[in-house]
């Protein structure tokens, strides 16, 4: 779980992460990390060897697939909602992320977005450097954080 918030916090993209070293049914251990692999939604399983895989028919005997498709980025992006509620909205992707676990902060044309042990800082928009934060949300995999124009820095309609 922390590996997706990370990698989307940072603008890596994954396509289906691979649990390695899984333990065979009824090995010491198994129940556990069949709990914690059901938390992580799709995830490939990669058997346990034994040893360390040690050239191409190691690889090859651990039936990883081949790199697919690059996957798009994760993008940060942002939503004028000013018609329906007078906010702007910047969208910041993270799959897995827990809300007890996020925090952000706002240094002048900065914002800092923590997320478990790992945190991110990113320019602000030029259209968001003339807002204030007035709140967020973490819906659907993303951070919703909301932004009301500044009176006096945003042109009249």
């Amino acid at each position: 779980r922390l590996t997706r918030v990370a990698a989307s916090l940072h603008g890596v993209a994954l396509d289906r992460p691979l649990a390695n070293r899984v333990l065979p049914e009824g090995a010491f251990g198994a129940a556990a990390q069949r709990a914690a692999l059901g938390s992580c939604g799709d995830v490939r399983e990669i058997p346990h060897l034994g040893a360390e895989p040690a050239g191409p028919a190691d690889l090859e005997a651990l039936g990883a697939p081949p790199p697919g498709e690059p996957v798009p980025a994760p993008e940060w992006t942002l939503h004028d909602l000013r018609a329906e509620t007078g906010l702007i909205e910047w969208h910041v992707p993270l799959p897995g992320a827990d809300r007890a676990e996020l925090d952000l902060y706002r240094f002048e044309d900065e914002l800092a977005v923590t997320a478990g042990p790992f945190r991110r800082t990113r320019p602000l928009p030029s259209a968001l450097r003339r807002c204030d934060v007035t709140g967020a949300a973490l819906r659907d995999d993303a951070l919703r954080v909301r932004f009301r124009p500044t009176p006096g820095l945003w042109p009249r309609d």
